[in-house]
């Protein structure tokens, strides 16, 4: 087997837990004669300086000896030479040396071959920054070259790139995604792969998709993944295409100014960018595989955005106000606190939220509304019922939100002798 001796391995960027852990991992299966190391993107991340997040190891053992060797183990992939270690309270993925054989979907392998070289089961692997697999007394194990790689900045896939991507065609997407947040170039040979066999991913689950464009849009730099999704076609091979054929640069170039913990604020900025309305943007959300939370969230922005400059205003000196505390009301606080600063990025980029009101304003308006739901007023349903003597109806709701309204809008202090007396007025002249 081809190493290399170092010093003994003291990670910088992992969990000291986490760190413990593995290493008792990896020492016990060393200590039953087996060959173990960390591997993949714990290796890569650790040499770049970046944080650790996870340790997964491959090791010589079988699965079914490595789950004689610890106490909690679970089967999470045994067919494909997979077991979960519990150790120190924490969760270590440890996969036996293998090769796989033949690709079904562009994505499973159809046979696993267990092998006894750590350098055959890194031949599998998509680029060279996570082929290297790393020794408990720091013996690396790198034959494609990954820390060369790492130091030239390139992201460059393992043997032949139109292999790799035809195993995987999921593989193009992660090429991109790595690209963009480590802000590495891409290999000649890797780049003409992704173009010569992008229309294989067609095969991909979206869901598969969109979890990776996730980690690219919360990313440092989401407007260089973007730029290599739409260089590379990609965007139009995907199962649900993206619409990515007439966006506005101003409003895309807004995305980084928002923060990346702002996720979904980034992504009602593409789709705004991108020119699509709420009712395709729906259909689109739910075709990508977005939970409803996070649907309901973008959605909300857009509907914000759209109301905010199609809706009427009227000439009145109050009516941008009147439509602000409306919208507020009606798609929620958390809704308009996420659109102002999504307004605050495109104002940055250079743009302005309306001609005549300005983010700070807007935050006045906000700020200074001491109802903001029917929950806040201090009246009930039931005590409007008893007050003006009348049976349930859809007149309840229209009152009540009437009052919402008004008292937001601070045309009428929030009592209940006042809200009362308010509503007496308005069904009186209903019925007038």
């Amino acid at each position: 087997m081809m190493a290399e001796q170092h010093q003994s391995i003291v990670w910088q960027h992992a969990d000291s837990d986490m760190a413990a852990g593995s290493a008792k991992v990896i020492r016990t299966l060393n200590d039953h004669g087996y060959e173990a190391y960390w591997v993949g993107g714990c290796v890569r991340d650790e040499y770049m300086g970046r944080k650790v997040s996870d340790m997964d190891i491959t090791t010589s053992a079988l699965p079914e000896m490595t789950s004689a060797l610890f106490p909690r183990v679970v089967p999470t992939g045994i067919k494909h030479g997979t077991v979960t270690v519990i150790e120190k309270g924490q969760s270590f993925e440890v996969t036996t040396y293998r090769i796989e054989g033949g690709y079904e979907d562009h994505r499973r392998p159809t046979q696993v071959f267990f092998v006894s070289e750590v350098e055959e089961d890194l031949k599998r692997r998509d680029f060279t920054m996570n082929a290297m697999a790393l020794g408990i007394d720091g013996i690396w194990v790198d034959p494609f070259g990954g820390r060369k790689d790492i130091d030239l900045r390139i992201i460059r896939c393992v043997g032949d790139a139109r292999v790799r991507f035809r195993e995987d065609a999921l593989r193009m997407i992660r090429c991109i995604r790595f690209a963009s947040v480590f802000g590495f170039s891409i290999a000649k040979d890797t780049w003409k792969g992704i173009l010569a066999d992008r229309e294989t991913l067609s095969w991909i689950a979206m869901e598969r998709i969109r979890s990776e464009l996730d980690k690219m849009m919360s990313g440092p730099n989401p407007l260089r993944g973007l730029e290599l999704i739409k260089q590379s076609g990609l965007y139009a091979s995907m199962k649900v295409p993206f619409p990515f054929e007439k966006h506005d640069p101003k409003i895309i170039g807004a995305i980084p100014e928002v923060q990346s913990s702002d996720l979904d604020i980034r992504w009602a900025l593409l789709i705004h960018g991108c020119g699509i309305l709420v009712d395709e943007a729906d259909k689109l959300l739910r075709e990508w595989t977005f939970s409803n939370r996070r649907r309901e969230t973008i959605l909300g922005l857009l509907k914000f955005q759209e109301r905010w400059f199609n809706d009427f205003r009227g000439i009145e000196p109050d009516s941008d106000r009147l439509l602000w505390i409306n919208l507020v009301l009606e798609l929620g606080t958390e809704i308009a606190e996420q659109w102002l600063c999504m307004q605050e990025a495109v104002q940055r980029a250079g743009q302005q939220i309306n001609a005549d009101v300005s983010v700070e304003q807007a935050y006045h308006w906000l700020n200074t509304m001491n109802v903001r739901s029917l929950k806040d007023l201090q009246v009930t349903g039931s005590e409007l019922l008893q007050a003006l003597e009348r049976r349930g109806g859809p007149w309840m709701g229209k009152v009540l939100q009437l009052l919402l309204v008004k008292t937001a809008a601070g045309f009428l202090p929030n009592d209940k002798d006042n809200l009362i007396e308010e509503a007496k007025r308005v069904m009186n002249h209903e019925e007038e």
